[in-house]
């Protein structure tokens, strides 16, 4: 039998629907993938996180909510408000920590087994 008639196995697919989702603690997480090392997953929260540096860097999209973003940036604090939609780039070495006003759904990409 040639490649092209082999049977394939069924791709995964699945829908997330962020608003929907809860966790039963602040910064609760739904894995969603793990790609060659880098992890993607929803985390929901209604707290603060703290003040920390990844292993590499970090893409940090809200999808629901408000987030205020606080980071440094050459010794000084420095500090964003996130909303719905919006995309934080924590490059290598960028301190950071995020302060939801409320209860917050964002998606987190960063290198498995981060911060």
């Amino acid at each position: 039998m040639q490649d092209a008639q082999k049977p394939r196995p069924p791709a995964e697919a699945r829908l997330i629907r962020a608003r929907e989702f809860t966790a039963d603690r602040a910064w609760g997480a739904l894995d969603i993938a793990c790609m060659n090392g880098i992890s993607t997953r929803l985390h929901w929260t209604d707290q603060p996180y703290r003040w920390h540096v990844n292993d590499g860097e970090e893409v940090f999209a809200v999808l629901d909510g408000t987030v205020d973003m606080h980071y440094r940036e050459q010794g000084q604090a420095r500090q964003v408000t996130l909303e719905t939609g919006d995309v934080f780039f924590a490059g290598v070495g960028c301190e950071h920590v995020a302060h939801p006003r409320g209860v917050a759904r964002v998606l987190v990409v960063e290198r498995a087994g981060s911060v």
